[in-house]
């Protein structure tokens, strides 16, 4: 089993910057990639960004060049960088592993609220 404990979530002004953050614990050996993904209000959930263990990236169309997917190893922890936000990146954030067997972990969510 892996847990995922996301943090960082908030309000923030249109054209601020949040950085979350999602830290795996337990059998983490076999995850192969970890993302980030959100859903609105009536929405499907989709995918924001994506990491491979190797650093390899994957972004959304919709948040190339404002964010930015990391991880730190040392810490077990990928980050998702927030910049340029807008009210359209209102959500619940979610951070998933998976294995390359497709088993995949899920986080409980933080709200990520853009709002004047």
């Amino acid at each position: 089993q892996v847990q995922l404990v996301e943090s960082g979530g908030g309000l923030v002004q249109p054209g601020g910057s949040l950085r979350l953050s999602c830290a795996a614990s337990g059998n983490i050996f076999p995850i192969y990639i970890m993302g980030w993904y959100r859903q609105a209000p009536g929405k499907q959930r989709e995918l924001v960004a994506d990491i491979t263990r190797y650093g390899r990236t994957n972004m959304a169309d919709s948040v190339k060049g404002r964010f930015t997917i990391s991880r730190d190893d040392t810490k077990n922890t990928v980050y998702l960088q927030m910049n340029s936000l807008n009210p359209e990146d209102t959500a619940v954030y979610y951070c998933n592993a998976a294995t390359l067997g497709e088993v995949t972990y899920w986080g409980q969510g933080t709200q990520v609220t853009v709002s004047s």
